[in-house]
């Protein structure tokens, strides 16, 4: 049985937990994947169209950010270099790290799904008197991002559990906020508990709002089709 104090510090820890979510926990997610996604976006189409020079580049910033630990390239960005004189606010820096190293995940995600658009699409949309850049936006692309629409989504949905490593460079997201919770009220367990309960929470509803995603998408290619 939770005892009496547990029980109040729960609800009363609810509130001051769930509020950093909802103030910073969800704003660098929003920000940071959607600065990833114009990142992988660029990236992918670059690679797709095999310019030499800026395809090996994209080669190099996927194989470093996808081969070294998200904490570290924090600690690095926001401890390492101040160093050099560059200092940067805790919650930009997380921003930066978090949309170079998502970036990087899923460039290789839209570089596989304009892969598998059929070449004849292609040679179709230059049949019909099509820039290489219309054929992109109104052919290529459109057909890839809903191939990897379910991809990108699992990529939001781990991006915002992988928030709570900002704690660690003093982003006052939820984790921290459980964290000083803890140190005031020695209940690592049930407060631990808690705010993964609202994590998921966080992660449920994204699941479902990928769910009507897919469907969405799913009518719209039959009609299409």
């Amino acid at each position: 049985m939770i005892s009496e104090r547990l029980a109040g510090i729960l609800t009363d820890s609810f509130w001051k937990i769930l509020l950093p979510g909802l103030t910073v926990t969800i704003p660098l997610t929003v920000i940071s994947f959607s600065l990833a996604m114009v990142i992988a976006v660029t990236a992918a189409l670059i690679q797709f169209a095999r310019v030499r020079v800026l395809r090996q580049l994209c080669r190099f910033y996927i194989w470093v950010f996808r081969g070294t630990p998200l904490l570290v390239q924090l600690f690095v960005v926001f401890y390492g270099l101040p160093k050099l004189g560059v200092v940067i606010e805790p919650f930009p820096a997380a921003v930066i790290v978090f949309s170079l190293n998502e970036g990087a995940y899923c460039a290789e995600i839209i570089r596989a799904a304009l892969e598998s658009v059929p070449v004849g699409q292609l040679e179709a949309g230059y049949c019909v008197g099509m820039s290489y850049l219309q054929i992109m936006r109104r052919i290529i692309l459109p057909q890839a991002m809903r191939t990897a629409f379910p991809s990108l989504s699992n990529s939001l949905i781990a991006m915002v559990k992988d928030t709570s490593l900002a704690a660690n460079i003093t982003v006052a997201e939820m984790f921290m906020a459980a964290q000083k919770i803890v140190a005031r009220t020695f209940e690592p367990l049930a407060l631990y508990i808690e705010v993964g309960l609202i994590y998921l929470l966080f992660s449920t509803v994204l699941t479902k709002l990928q769910s009507m995603g897919e469907k969405k998408l799913n009518i719209y290619g039959e009609q299409v089709m």
